[in-house]
């Protein structure tokens, strides 16, 4: 079975770049966007070998799991490109209880798929996904993002900070293949409400519906400080409101979420 848009992509227009092997679908669409690639089109593979997530991480995506990135050439400021990552959280994680629907009709198991600040869906509370957005600007005041989205299929890397698991782990019996045409469906869908970010207080309110730790103890790591308290909200922008125990309320714009008492697990 080959990697293939789903219906609704395919009428939205999406383009679609499928490789055997790649070092990174984030970097394939990134040279199409320098030389003059324009139109929304997917990049993916089952096996990458030189992928990364935030902060440099390497995401190697083994054979059997998919490596998947978007290109959307926009017309909005980095700042509001950034809760992007949101839409695409809230896409993988519609795509994923939508293939396990129809893996459980088959005869599998019941998971609850979660979305974790700023970047990962999780599966029983583990990391199944990662998600890393880049961006360019381009010569007419427009802006390239690449959307690259990492889904542990078959496989999930060992040693991680934060526990990390596959959909086969899990017992969802599915191939790369329905992962990504759930995916691309969704993202078209997700896409069309964020609406070059004028839709982003919808998508928030429905990434806050699925959010890992909401109204829980969490501490986040950010450069070399930690703050500690309630993971409260999102604001306006996508960052993480936290209160503390002494009640005051700290906006953190990025860092590593430590979920529970304050640094007793790990993040990517």
């Amino acid at each position: 079975m080959a990697l293939a848009l789903g219906s609704r992509a395919r009428t939205a227009g999406y383009g679609l770049t499928a490789f055997d092997a790649i070092g990174s679908t984030n970097a394939e669409a990134l040279t199409a966007a320098r030389n003059g690639g324009r139109q929304s089109t997917w990049f993916v593979t089952t096996e990458q070998t030189a992928g990364r997530g935030r902060r440099q991480r390497a995401w190697v995506a083994p054979r059997g799991n998919l490596a998947s990135t978007v290109l959307e050439v926009i017309d909005a400021p980095p700042a509001v490109a950034a809760t992007l990552g949101f839409a695409a959280g809230l896409a993988l994680e519609r795509a994923l209880r939508a293939v396990s629907i129809e893996a459980l009709a088959r005869g599998g198991v019941n998971v609850d798929y979660t979305l974790k600040w700023p970047n990962d869906v999780l599966g029983s509370k583990q990391k199944l996904s990662g998600i890393l957005l880049e961006a360019e600007a381009l010569a007419d005041n427009r802006l390239a993002v690449v959307v690259g989205i990492g889904t542990n299929v078959i496989a999930a890397p060992e040693g991680t900070p934060y526990p990390a698991t596959s959909l086969r782990a899990l017992g969802i019996d599915v191939g790369a293949e329905d992962v990504f045409a759930a995916l691309s469906d969704a993202w078209a869908e997700c896409f069309g409400i964020w609406n070059n970010g004028r839709g982003f207080g919808e998508i928030r309110r429905l990434w806050l519906e699925r959010a890992a730790g909401l109204g829980e103890q969490v501490s986040i790591q950010s450069g070399s400080s930690t703050i500690a308290g309630t993971f409260d909200d999102l604001d306006e922008s996508g960052c993480m409101v936290i209160v503390t125990p002494s009640g005051a309320r700290e906006t953190i714009a990025a860092g590593d979420g430590y979920f529970g008492i304050a640094g007793s697990t790990g993040s990517r």
